[in-house]
């Protein structure tokens, strides 16, 4: 396993980050513990979680991931192995209302009963890196473009999340904090933000980064070198699309998918056009596509960490196993052809 710093802190995280937003709806605990254990064995020191998971979001699932993973820190007792990041949910009307009644904002209340609520189903004392799931704040997010001015825009002051946040830390129920689904003009402000009145100093922006969306190198990768605020890309296979499991129209059975055909944010014209290109690639050159695509990631020195995510243990260790792969100069010379023909197709 390769570990990279968590910002400027002296936290040393695994490459690879488990992901978990499956755990209580396409894996059951047991499967959830079977992943974890191999993780862990591998040398993934990393797992990110939310309030918000299982993924889809539901009123019978919420919290299920967070409490899956709290009764195997409890049974393996090795809460002191592992970095732990979870999230805190925003406002989100008409799906997340069963989340503090879907009022859920980044203001002192809302942070403090999300984080103790957060503590409970993880039955710990600490999370080592908390997260604000997406802005409050109306702005371009999920795979929406064109921003638009939205005046009048009631959200949170910065400097109230920021010293709500910095309470958790004084307490010691958070150790860092950590942005997602975040703009290059949100990043900067919180850091602005934070360095003008001494509060905690956000560490890391967790985004979508795949070869279908590589969006984030155009100003928030420079971000995040300068800024010391590293990524940790989620989606890294677009939802399994850069796998090929559905190319040629294929639907396998208990894909996310196959279940949810509604998630279409990689299944654009384009980008199944590119995805034939880029599985056609790793083929060409005896790899796996998956691999292919996870090690692009791995090799960025803007990424921090590559989110991984899986709901059957071949695809875990397949992907886990892309931290051993290092692509040459023809298959990085390819991509970026492919890249040039197909610019983010699933922004």
């Amino acid at each position: 396993m390769k570990y990279r710093r968590l910002g400027k802190t002296d936290v040393k995280v695994s490459l690879i980050c488990l992901g978990t937003m499956t755990w209580g709806e396409q894996n059951t605990q047991d499967q959830a513990f079977e992943q974890m254990d191999y993780a862990l064995e591998q040398g993934v020191n990393f797992f990110d979680t939310a309030e918000l998971y299982s993924i889809p979001p539901n009123a019978a699932t919420y919290g299920s991931t967070e409490t899956i993973i709290g009764n195997w820190l409890k049974a393996r007792g090795k809460r002191e192995q592992i970095v732990l990041a979870s999230k805190i949910a925003g406002p989100g009307p008409g799906w997340v209302d069963h989340i503090r009644k879907g009022q859920s904002r980044f203001d002192r209340g809302n942070i403090e009963s999300a984080v103790n609520d957060s503590l409970k189903r993880l039955q710990t004392d600490y999370i080592d890196l908390y997260q604000l799931h997406w802005p409050e704040r109306k702005t371009n997010f999920f795979g929406h473009l064109g921003y638009q001015n939205a005046e009048p825009d009631d959200f949170t002051p910065m400097e109230d999340t920021l010293q709500a946040l910095a309470a958790e830390v004084e307490k010691g129920k958070i150790r860092y904090i950590g942005l997602s689904n975040e703009t290059p003009w949100g990043v900067m402000r919180f850091i602005e933000t934070a360095e003008r009145l001494g509060l905690p100093r956000i560490v890391s922006v967790q985004n979508p980064y795949n070869l279908l969306n590589r969006s984030y190198e155009v100003g928030l990768a420079e971000v995040s070198q300068r800024e010391s605020a590293g990524l940790l890309a989620y989606s890294p296979l677009g939802f399994g699309v850069l796998s090929g499991k559905y190319v040629n129209d294929a639907r396998p059975e208990g894909a996310r998918i196959t279940r949810w055909p509604d998630y279409k944010r990689y299944m654009t014209e384009q980008a199944v056009a590119a995805t034939e290109e880029y599985v056609a690639l790793a083929h060409a050159h005896g790899l796996s596509p998956a691999q292919m695509a996870l090690a692009y990631i791995n090799s960025r020195p803007f990424v921090t960490a590559n989110i991984i995510g899986a709901t059957t243990m071949d695809q875990l260790k397949m992907n886990i196993a892309s931290i051993d792969l290092k692509l040459d100069d023809t298959v990085m010379g390819a991509i970026e052809e492919i890249h040039t023909r197909y610019p983010n197709p699933s922004p």
